[in-house]
């Protein structure tokens, strides 16, 4: 792994362990403020759906001050307020504080996708990506393994103080380690224009609202599901070693075998785990968390080949502002069925959510890629024409130039 690649990842793992920290206390905050399942989700969504309303414009405004910037202060200011957090002295002031929490951190994925593109060869991408994504999944395990195993004996504050010092010391990492980035990003008015108009974008952004959605409702009423100590509860979270596994594997089965196979295959295993929780909820959990990692890494892969690199920031932003529209309303909304209807209506509801995403996938399969983006700068080469279904075969390498990809356009 490389010092770029390495610094990505950390970059992930503190921008999730802060952002998830509060799942795993869920029941505590609940029982603390007198809340139901749903109301208690609103620990965990209000940073994210904040998240998701500024990251377009982050990852714009990363076009013009540069990429690195953007990552390092949206990580460092994160990591500070997550210090904070725990001296909330009521639950409107602890939702406030998320608010302004998810709108620090959203400069992390918002930059991070397009910052991978814009440094590396299409032909490694997929590997670098894998290794994004397992770091955001051992962010996520790490940040609730910390609160849940401790906050038996510091309680719930203390044990979310606790996780904000681990995501301020992986915070360094990044600060220190971070290189500085060999190619200035490209600047296009109409940037946001080519990353609306491409259907196969249109649809990963609506994938990434539905997958992350499944994922988060699972594990927003795991603690209410789940009988015994939150220490013993929390084990569950450890299923995200399988997803950081999941992730690299899966990146780089999508450069070898093409994006729109394999995610096909994540989203059938994200809907074997479903099932399988009816029967055992631990094992449907680590099964979900496998698939849900695997087709993250495949989806945000396939944006970030996809889109044009005039494009790239506006892509990676819109991509992840489904993914955060997911984990906050799809979030809160499992958990407001789950309220409602129990373990089996919210899997019959999140299979009907999987079975779109499928769809949309499958569409996205038979979708030609534009030969000459809109907005591409004079002297770029055209997509080759074994290149033309990107989501059937071998996109990475069809669609890597023959001169070195410098991001520029």
């Amino acid at each position: 792994m490389t010092r770029l690649t390495a610094s990505i990842a950390a970059s992930g793992f503190a921008c999730f362990a802060l952002l998830y920290t509060p799942q795993a206390v869920m029941p505590q905050i609940a029982a603390e403020y007198g809340l139901g399942p749903g109301s208690a989700s609103l620990a965990l969504s209000a940073a994210t759906l904040a998240l998701a309303v500024v990251v377009v414009p982050i990852a714009m405004l990363s076009e013009r001050t540069g990429r690195r910037a953007v990552i390092v202060v949206s990580v460092l200011v994160a990591a500070l307020l997550g210090l904070v957090l725990p001296f909330a002295p009521n639950y409107e002031v602890f939702l406030v504080l998320r608010v302004l929490q998810g709108v620090a951190a959203a400069g992390v994925p918002a930059a991070s996708m397009a910052y991978l593109a814009d440094e590396l060869d299409k032909g490694k991408l997929g590997a670098a990506m894998g290794a994004m994504i397992a770091g955001n999944s051992l962010g996520g395990m790490s940040g609730r393994l910390v609160t849940g195993m401790t906050s038996d004996w510091l309680g719930w504050r203390g044990s979310v103080l606790l996780a904000g010092v681990f995501g301020l010391v992986a915070a360094l990492v990044v600060v220190f380690f971070l290189p500085k980035a060999q190619h200035r990003p490209k600047r296009a008015p109409n940037g946001m224009k080519a990353a609306l108009k491409d259907p196969v974008l249109l649809s990963m952004y609506v994938v990434a609202v539905l997958l992350v959605g499944t994922f988060i409702s699972f594990y927003n009423v795991a603690g209410f599901q789940l009988s015994g100590p939150a220490w013993l509860e929390t084990l569950v979270f450890l299923f995200y070693g399988f997803g950081s596994t999941a992730a690299a594997f899966a990146g780089r089965l999508a450069d070898r075998f093409g994006r729109g196979k394999v995610l096909l295959l994540c989203i059938g295993v994200l809907a074997l785990g479903a099932m399988a929780s009816l029967v055992w909820v631990p094992l449907g959990l680590a099964i979900v968390t496998a698939g849900f990692f695997a087709s993250h890494t495949t989806a945000s892969g396939w944006v970030a080949a996809r889109a044009p690199s005039h494009a790239r920031g506006q892509a990676s932003g819109l991509y992840l502002a489904g993914f955060y529209v997911g984990s906050s309303i799809g979030g809160t909304s499992g958990a407001t069925a789950y309220e409602e209807w129990g373990w089996s209506g919210l899997v019959l509801v999140l299979l009907g959510w999987l079975a779109l995403a499928a769809m949309l996938v499958v569409c996205s399969q038979s979708s030609p890629v534009n030969s000459a983006p809109s907005g591409a700068s004079r002297g770029t080469a055209p997509t080759p024409p074994y290149a033309r279904y990107e989501g059937v075969g071998a996109a990475p390498r069809a669609t890597r130039l023959d001169t070195k990809w410098t991001g520029e356009g």
